[in-house]
């Protein structure tokens, strides 16, 4: 059978049946053409795709391409020669053969995915699994895979993030930390992740790089590495925004329900002792996170912003904290999940989190942050009763005050969960959402009606305030809220106030188009009129719209849920100068990036203070996997 990768010549044809002499019958699938040929001799397939099939066949010449290359440069047998199986009586694999090359390409996407050691490819039990899958595969040596395979993926990332910044009139950029000091080691790294939006209107982000910092308190440093990250990729003067907290992802990131601590067997020890470490050092990195953001403002001035996602998340941790008692209820709801994770049979649980096609609730890393839980935390308290009736514990039951609290506590954070899952995501507009999320949490706080966690409300409310207040008259937020068109100005309560932000932030950001510009945009390139259609009245040349004209013609059009980008992409010709905004404030993410969220990854399982292997390119692991469908879309 073909192999499954996109690289064999195979995986173009249906193959229908296989005769014992070798020779194969399929049929293409694009076209349905029948075609025979020995499995070892393809050329029938390669050259019935170049005559019918250009495009399939250009994309399965350069992939081949690209492997070959790669393989030439392993140490290993000469090309051509073929290595005999001691005692099996089979053939080894051609290094140039395609299926070596597939399943060494395959390797390399789970030591990337799963950020392995490159060394598990020399590992006996790794040998012995890949003898029994495929006999016929030449294992290939870890040096190969850190020297030449996985730098060669790089420069293709490297090449495609280029090509595609080169049609990017602006962009935005996240700086993310992560660093981690344990027992006489200590462990950082720096991610630039750029987001812009291409010439068809669609978001990307891609991860310039990934690089060594071991000392994150260096703001200069991480600057400097900033302007040249930015120099080598052709971004100097498109940077609109610089979302940036130089407090690093181990401490920032590590916020779960005080008491909440999901853990599985064999890890609650390991969990207690990193958590104190953490706390031991929570003040210092504090004061540390304080400084380095000062110097970051006086060094980027108004252009660096806080990532909306990470103020959400400190408001309820300082909210939920402000209520200490509460602790208590979530403790013991935590060992309650524990024990029936542990000792209860999955299938018994799907009516409480679901179906067991997807035990998202059974990995760790999807436990470790707080909206996560507080989704396991809702379904449990939703089921208690259930669940008391399955466990055999009486230690574990809930009181019905402690239930009481639990459900109170789901019912006030719900909605900052909404507000969390809203933004997540970095395929569409995420900016625009911040400031209704802020007046919308605003209002529910407010409102909302509680017995047991009045103390969380208030405590809420006050780091709401204080965190995300700013937002509400910020000329980004409303500039980005305003252009999104679900909204527009029907948030507002001053409108004529914000209508006159709005006007002065365009202002600062767009080039007056002149009128030979604007009639070339507004009018199709003329031809030679017909003789035929003289009767026919020529169309008036429009003129060209003043911004007051635009935003006022715009703001009178009703509020549509269509995709904000796809609705700039159809109105860029009658709004050209708010358009040019809306490319602009709609590539700030108001959400965590790709790479933090392998960072926090990475803080969990490969704790080098708990003596857990990095492997020694995790830099570049972390990189590849961040832009892992730039390889592998």
């Amino acid at each position: 059978m073909a192999s499954k990768s996109k690289v064999s010549i195979l995986d173009y044809f249906n193959i229908v049946c296989e005769g014992e002499n070798g020779k194969i019958e399929s049929n293409c699938k694009a076209c349905g053409t029948r075609i025979q040929a020995k499995r070892t001799v393809t050329s029938n397939f390669v050259t019935h795709l170049k005559r019918k099939h250009q495009a399939m066949y250009d994309e399965f010449v350069r992939k081949k391409d690209v492997k070959r290359e790669a393989m030439q440069m392993c140490t290993g047998p000469p090309s051509g020669r073929v290595i005999s199986q001691s005692g099996a009586g089979m053939n080894k694999f051609d290094y140039s053969d395609p299926r070596q090359s597939l399943i060494s390409e395959a390797i390399a996407k789970m030591i990337i995915r799963d950020l392995q050691p490159a060394q598990i490819v020399e590992n006996e039990g790794f040998r012995e699994l890949l003898q029994l899958l495929e006999p016929r595969y030449i294992p290939v040596p870890c040096h190969y895979i850190q020297q030449q395979l996985l730098p060669a993926y790089v420069t293709q990332v490297q090449l495609a993030a280029k090509q595609a910044l080169k049609g990017a009139e602006s962009c935005s950029v996240t700086l993310d930390l992560w660093s981690s000091v344990g027992h006489n080691t200590s462990v950082g790294f720096l991610g630039v992740t750029c987001h812009f939006i291409n010439t068809d209107w669609h978001i990307r982000s891609a991860l310039l790089a990934c690089l060594p910092l071991p000392d994150h308190s260096n703001t200069q440093q991480v600057l400097s590495e900033f302007d040249e990250i930015s120099e080598s990729h052709g971004i100097s003067g498109k940077v609109f925004r610089v979302v940036a907290d130089l407090s690093p992802c181990e401490n920032r990131s590590a916020f779960r329900l005080p008491g909440f601590n999901l853990v599985r067997n064999g890890e609650e020890d390991e969990e207690d002792g990193s958590d104190e470490e953490s706390s031991a050092g929570e003040a210092k990195d504090a004061i540390s996170s304080k400084e380095n953001n000062k110097s970051l403002d006086q060094c980027l001035g108004r252009s660096r912003i806080d990532c909306f996602a990470r103020l959400l998340a400190q408001c309820v941790k300082e909210g939920v904290c402000g209520s200490p008692q509460i602790s208590i209820p979530l403790n013991k709801g935590a060992h309650l999940y524990n024990y029936i994770i542990a000792t209860v049979a999955p299938e018994k649980l799907v009516q409480v989190f679901g179906s067991s096609t997807s035990t998202n609730w059974q990995r760790p890393s999807s436990t470790y942050k707080w909206n996560a839980q507080l989704k396991i935390l809702r379904q449990m308290v939703e089921s208690m009763d259930f669940l008391e009736d399955i466990v055999d514990r009486h230690d574990l039951v809930l009181s019905n005050l402690e239930k009481a609290e639990l459900r109170e506590l789901v019912e006030v954070l719900e909605p900052f969960e909404e507000a969390s899952d809203m933004v997540q995501g970095d395929k569409h507009v995420s900016i625009s959402l911040a400031l209704p999320c802020v007046l919308g949490l605003r209002k529910h706080l407010a409102e909302v009606v509680t017995h047991q966690c009045s103390g969380i409300v208030m405590a809420l409310s006050q780091a709401l305030d204080r965190r995300l207040a700013g937002i509400l008259e910020d000329p980004l937020y409303v500039t980005a809220t305003t252009l999104d068109p679900q909204f527009k100005l029907s948030w507002s309560s001053d409108s004529d106030w914000h209508k006159q932000v709005l006007l002065e932030e365009v202002g600062k950001h767009t080039r007056p188009l002149s009128p030979l510009e604007h009639h070339s945009e507004a009018q199709p390139s003329p031809s030679k009129r017909c003789k035929l259609f003289s009767f026919i009245k020529q169309r008036p040349t429009t003129q060209a719209k003043t911004v007051e004209q635009e935003l006022s013609t715009y703001l009178h059009e009703e509020p549509t849920d269509e995709d904000p980008l796809q609705y700039w992409k159809r109105k860029s010709i009658d709004f050209p100068l708010l358009s040019q905004v809306a490319k602009k404030v709609f590539t700030v993410p108001a959400t965590t990036t790709s790479v933090d969220q392998i960072f926090n990854m990475v803080s969990k399982t490969l704790r080098p203070e708990q003596c857990r292997l990095l492997p020694k390119n995790l830099d570049t692991l972390i990189y590849l996997k961040a832009n892992y469908r730039i390889l592998w879309s």
